[in-house]
């Protein structure tokens, strides 16, 4: 079987300003690569529907960044701010309107058998937005979004999603904090941005957090997932799987201070896979969130492809 890499140029369309670290060139770099991993197949990622939106996202807060999004007048810059972090552009909404799609129709495609798991390897990134802000270089949820698809169309009743980026996903726990039908397992630097993340946020029983601190390396990483995360995706017992794919907590990377290698990335991958085939037929969905120094994103998202192919 077949893992789906998902893309489109329309991400590379989405502009945050000379020196932003969520540039265009992060998506080239992963694609390159992935690019001939055996097992794998690009496709295009079509645009999210407005109702699978609205899953997650009320029509108030998408009409608002519709109508943020500039008007393309020829200018190479034309950027706003939404806050001091997250910009758009002429191309931004369907740029987000990709990630979102990605992730949707990687649903389908594994639910009709025609892969095993995917990888959207798209931007702007999505854990950090909120049900109607947003923030961290996010606009939409995209991971909530697919999450809440594949149980409205009936393929799940428990989805976990799993977040490995340097920076706590609170947008994700917030939408999903009172859904025990959702887990949420993110490990992560703290203190960090955006604040949130700690042990004592548990939801409604769903939220596991694993922080971890300044300068953990490898082992820290393992200890955590093995002793609280991977734990609690094995009571879980999920139907579907999706991954917050961030891979800013590599040694490399300049917003984060953990140093995990591209074997941590294999390694957690490997390990979510080994509970997918136990309790889901294999069923991942992951989506590339951060990740800021070429290179290590490169190489660390094909670790993740790899293991994802394995």
């Amino acid at each position: 079987m077949t893992t789906l890499i998902l893309q489109h140029g329309d991400c590379l369309l989405h502009q945050t300003g000379l020196r932003h670290a969520e540039s265009p060139e992060r998506v080239s770099a992963v694609l390159n690569a992935v690019r001939g991993i055996e097992g794998t197949e690009t496709l295009p990622a079509p645009l999210a529907t407005t109702e699978q939106l609205m899953r997650v996202h009320p029509a108030s807060y998408w009409d608002e960044l519709v109508q943020a999004e500039p008007v393309d007048d020829g200018e190479p810059h034309s950027i706003v701010a939404l806050d001091a972090d997250t910009f758009m552009s002429p191309g931004t909404i369907n740029a987000t309107l990709r990630g979102s799609g990605a992730a949707c129709f990687a649903v389908e495609q594994i639910e009709a058998g025609n892969a095993t798991n995917a990888f959207c390897a798209v931007r702007p990134p999505g854990h950090h937005a909120l049900a109607e802000m947003p923030m961290g270089f996010c606009l939409l949820n995209h991971v909530a979004v697919a999450a809440r698809y594949a149980i409205a169309s009936g393929f799940a009743e428990k989805v976990a999603i799993l977040d490995f980026d340097v920076h706590h996903g609170n947008g994700t726990q917030g939408i999903f904090e009172a859904s025990p039908e959702v887990l949420f397992v993110s490990s992560h630097q703290m203190p960090l941005y955006p604040g949130s993340g700690a042990r004592s946020e548990k939801g409604v029983g769903n939220i596991v957090n694993l922080p971890l601190a300044a300068g953990d390396d490898s082992k820290a990483f393992r200890a955590a997932w093995n002793g609280y995360g991977l734990e609690a995706l094995e009571r879980f017992r999920p139907d579907w799987i999706m991954i917050s794919a961030g891979f800013d907590a590599h040694e490399r990377d300049p917003l984060g201070q953990l140093h995990l290698q591209d074997d941590d990335y294999g390694w957690i991958t490997t390990q979510i896979r080994q509970v997918a085939e136990s309790h889901c037929g294999g069923k991942i969905v992951s989506l590339l969130e951060g990740g800021y120094d070429l290179e290590a994103l490169g190489s660390a998202s094909a670790a993740h492809v790899r293991a994802l192919t394995a």
